[in-house]
């Protein structure tokens, strides 16, 4: 009895040792181990570097979208300016049409909108004046005639001996008044612009171009001097922008500006003219730019309220990469652009240090002449933080 139990004590407890082996056996090997840091930073710097991914987008989109691409810039973000501006015509682009005499509107042949050539009828007038005009003229041409057949018969009648050289000289000059009277009659006609039969008088365009206000109604009473239509060239513009005293010393002619219209295209432009002080209303000097020659000029109209990025001069010699503050988006913390490329754009982290006037000045990851998209880069931004989530 007593030798049967140590027996079965016996076996039970190397049968607990043997289990107890094995379990440790088994948890050894299926025990993760832990990483060295020296060899997990080893192996991160052997690693292959991922290339920045690149959005393909298809051409369409980028313009259905209005996402804008302008090239980086090498400047000095703290030099550049920022400024509300105006579009106008261009002296000798606008011209106004008035009324030489008071009259009644019979004919209206050109409306707001139309195109008209140099000297094409716009509208014609009735009047009483433009009869007078056309009677002065006439008789003035009559004293011609009659003073110069007086100069005749007494310059024939000098060369017989029968009258003195005085009476010569007064024919003469009576000649000479009366073809100034005549020409003073038909330069009042012509500017005029009075019928043959002078009844009415005609109002034309001075300048090529597109009319961009009317007054006349026909059967309206009109006066001298009451502008009654505007023409003007399309894509003939200068922009105006206002300048503090302090800026103003920064800026000179011929320096180099970026014109955003609202449809927020970049419009190349240069600075031609700048006020020589401060308006003493407004404490504000006006800087005149006009568009090179382009696509981006011809869509810029008269009346338009724009922006104007001047570049001013700075005497750094490395001014840095800048771009539109709008281009630079935040993408998993990081600061980011987009890159155009043939197929869509590559994202680009950045380091960007100062942003002043609209621009972001970027110390790191870009190059000046890089095309990056500026307006509406938040639309590619979204597209890859798609992309990321399909990824995952």
């Amino acid at each position: 009895m007593t030798s049967k139990f140590t027996v079965n004590h016996v076996l039970v407890a190397a049968a607990i040792v043997g289990a107890s082996g094995v379990g440790y056996f088994v948890a050894s090997r299926s025990a993760p181990k832990q990483a060295d840091p020296a060899a997990k930073a080893a192996a991160a710097a052997s690693a292959p570097k991922r290339e920045a991914p690149e959005l393909k987008i298809p051409a369409e989109y980028v313009t259905a979208a209005n996402i804008g691409v302008e090239a980086a810039t090498a400047s000095d973000v703290r030099n550049e300016l920022l400024l509300p501006a105006v579009v106008s015509a261009a002296p000798g682009a606008e011209a106004a049409v008035v009324s030489r005499a008071n009259g009644t509107l019979v004919r209206v042949m050109r409306r707001l909108g139309d195109t008209v050539a140099a000297g094409e009828v716009l509208a014609s007038i009735e009047s009483l004046e433009a009869a007078s005009m056309v009677s002065d003229r006439r008789v003035a041409q009559a004293k011609v005639e009659l003073a110069r057949k007086t100069l005749a018969r007494e310059k024939s009648l000098f060369d017989q001996g029968v009258t003195p050289r005085q009476a010569l000289e007064a024919a003469q000059a009576d000649v000479d008044v009366a073809e100034a009277e005549a020409q003073r009659a038909a330069a009042v006609a012509g500017t005029a612009r009075v019928s043959n039969d002078g009844r009415t008088l005609t109002m034309v365009s001075p300048i090529a171009g597109r009319v961009t206000s009317s007054t006349a109604l026909v059967g309206a009473r009109v006066t001298p001097d009451v502008e009654l239509f505007r023409v003007a060239k399309p894509g003939a513009v200068q922009i105006e922008a206002p300048l503090t005293a302090e800026d103003l010393r920064r800026v000179a002619v011929g320096d180099a500006a970026t014109v955003l219209s609202r449809s927020g295209k970049p419009v190349p432009a240069t600075v031609r003219g700048l006020t020589p002080g401060v308006n003493a209303s407004t404490r504000a000097a006006t800087v005149v730019l006009v568009p090179n020659d382009g696509p981006g000029a011809q869509a810029l109209l008269a009346g338009e309220g724009v922006q104007v990025r001047l570049h001013a001069r700075s005497d750094a010699s490395q001014p840095g990469v800048a771009v539109p503050e709008e281009a630079v988006q935040n993408l998993d913390g990081r600061d980011v652009v987009f890159v155009r490329t043939p197929e869509g754009f590559r994202v680009q982290p950045v380091y960007v240090g100062v942003r002043s006037g609209g621009l972001a000045q970027v110390v790191s990851g870009l190059q000046a002449n890089q095309q990056v998209a500026t307006r509406n880069a938040f639309l590619l931004k979204a597209e890859a933080m798609k992309n990321a989530g399909e990824d995952e």
